[in-house]
């Protein structure tokens, strides 16, 4: 289970998030909404442990930045980080050692064969296109099999395959008990997937609802009736 309580992060006299909670149970799919400048990579990164804030932010019951959680937690960023003298493999074969993995190199195929990237292996990171470079992110944020799991844009980049296998992903983890946290302008992509949603305005958590609280509205249509003033 991800627990954020009362998290809050200022810029100078800009208040990027404020006293923002949520909890997102194991074994759900949570979607994190908001126009740009809600706060929502703020709230990633503050999770994450990236940035230093107020308040506090629980994995399965322990602190984010101690070491037990950062075992459990994984991440794939909105823009990959990868390194220009690696290969492909040598990414993932970087993320295994660090992780301190075992019995890893099947997996590292199964995961690269599912992104369509095994057949680039021997590629270099900055070789790589746009999209390939997010499903490597996404093979490497997959391969220490982390049960708490932030997603910041996933889908940008990728092909109509990758987004397929990605959604199948999604519901692979959250069948296999994975608490996933889905940050996206992709809306629809998401709509069949979500278990709950938080939505952001101008640093502010302004709405939070399960699926079953949605009277047959779509994701879309009550994210715009919260966001642009109608009644939620």
């Amino acid at each position: 289970m991800l627990e954020v309580t009362q998290l809050t992060k200022k810029y100078g006299k800009t208040l990027a998030a404020d006293h923002v909670t949520f909890a997102v149970p194991s074994g759900s799919i949570a979607v994190l909404l908001g126009p740009n400048g809600a706060g929502k990579s703020t709230v990633i990164k503050s999770v994450m442990g990236f940035l230093k804030y107020d308040g506090n932010v629980h994995i399965d019951g322990m602190d984010n930045k101690s070491v037990e959680a950062k075992r459990v937690l994984g991440y794939i960023p909105e823009i990959p980080a990868l390194y220009p003298n690696l290969t492909v493999y040598e990414h993932m074969e970087f993320i295994a050692r660090a992780y301190r993995l075992k019995n890893y190199k099947e997996n590292i195929e199964f995961l690269l064969n599912r992104m369509e990237l095994f057949d680039k292996k021997d590629k270099f990171g900055d070789s790589l296109s746009k999209g390939m470079q997010q499903k490597l992110s996404i093979c490497l944020g997959l391969l220490p099999r982390p049960r708490c799991i932030l997603f910041d844009e996933p889908m940008i980049g990728l092909d109509p395959h990758a987004i397929r296998e990605l959604k199948n992903i999604f519901k692979e983890l959250r069948d296999d008990g994975c608490t996933l946290l889905v940050s996206t302008h992709m809306i629809d992509s998401m709509e069949q997937l979500w278990d709950q949603t938080i939505i952001l305005k101008e640093g502010h958590a302004v709405a939070q609802v399960r699926r079953g609280e949605m009277d047959n509205r779509s994701l879309e249509d009550f994210f715009f009736e919260v966001t642009e003033g109608g009644t939620p």
